[in-house]
């Protein structure tokens, strides 16, 4: 930025300050904005500036644009925050130190646009960056964790695992849950899976494609797969499809297929009371006390 044009900004920062505070309160009814608190409002506003100035003193430190780019990241505000707030600063800056002048020739303001032009771009562009390589890692990291909780395989006895299905289910998340699939059925030494599709809100046939190949997968290995959870207008909807689900057991709750698990496994639930009720009766018999 030319020195002279610097030195004007620098010396005059309260008052560019204060007009662009102004119009960035004025545009907050009507956008993005109009749902924050006023203090949150202000405050991050006054940082936002302090960024800006901060460059002019340090162009070389990009610490200052990093951080707020971050912060506006976990407030959940939007990258035209920061490309508006910078146009409005452009164009504060740019008229303010027209005002203080008394040549107006095109030549000069050319320069001055120029100047201020040299000094907001690279801000722009950095912040832009920061924040778009910030967002980009926090997708990143949420669709890592999204896809370890979207499919897990859960041992709730021995050799008898649950694997609960929410939300919809595309190609790709077919594919990790065949992954996560084999892969416990393996560690666990799971005789039988239970694959509960009542979180699903849709079961077309894509879904039901799927669900046979992660069946008949786990089938190969030597486990039987048990589908549960089949509500009324699912069983409508896969018989409509004509879709063949024959090939392994399917139960309308959870309750009932882990029933079904128990007897494929050799067991069965055994209602203690009853139990106690037997030996008691036993003991009399044999004149016990």
């Amino acid at each position: 930025m030319d020195q002279k044009f610097k030195k004007i900004v620098l010396e005059n920062s309260d008052t560019i300050v204060h007009m662009w505070m102004d119009e960035i309160n004025s545009l907050k009814e009507g956008n993005y904005t109009s749902s924050i608190s006023d203090e949150l409002f202000e405050s991050t506003n006054r940082e936002f500036v302090n960024v800006i100035f901060t460059s002019i003193k340090d162009q070389g430190s990009s610490k200052a644009l990093e951080s707020f780019s971050e912060k506006l990241i976990n407030l959940g505000w939007p990258l035209s925050y920061i490309t508006d707030g910078l146009q409005v600063f452009r164009r504060v800056t740019f008229d303010y130190i027209l005002s203080q002048s008394d040549k107006l020739d095109s030549p000069y303001i050319s320069n001055i646009l120029k100047s201020v032009d040299l000094w907001t771009e690279p801000i722009i562009r950095q912040l832009v960056n920061e924040y778009s390589g910030s967002w980009e890692h926090i997708v990143s990291l949420q669709r890592v964790a999204l896809q370890e909780l979207s499919a897990p395989l859960i041992p709730v006895m021995e050799n008898i695992t649950v694997m609960p299905l929410i939300g919809t289910i595309d190609t790709e998340r077919a594919k990790l849950i065949m992954e996560n699939l084999l892969e416990g059925v393996i560690k666990h030494n799971s005789d039988v899976v239970l694959i509960d599709i009542t979180g699903v809100p849709v079961v077309d046939t894509m879904v039901a494609h799927h669900i046979i190949q992660a069946a008949e997968a786990v089938r190969l290995i030597g486990s039987t797969c048990i589908l549960v959870g089949i509500r009324p207008e699912i069983a409508q909807t896969i018989v409509n499809l004509g879709i063949d689900l024959s090939n392994f057991p399917t139960k309308s709750s959870l309750k009932k297929g882990f029933t079904k698990a128990l007897e494929l496994t050799n067991r069965k639930v055994v209602d203690t009371k009853e139990k106690n009720v037997d030996i008691e009766e036993m003991i009399e018999s044999l004149g016990g006390e």
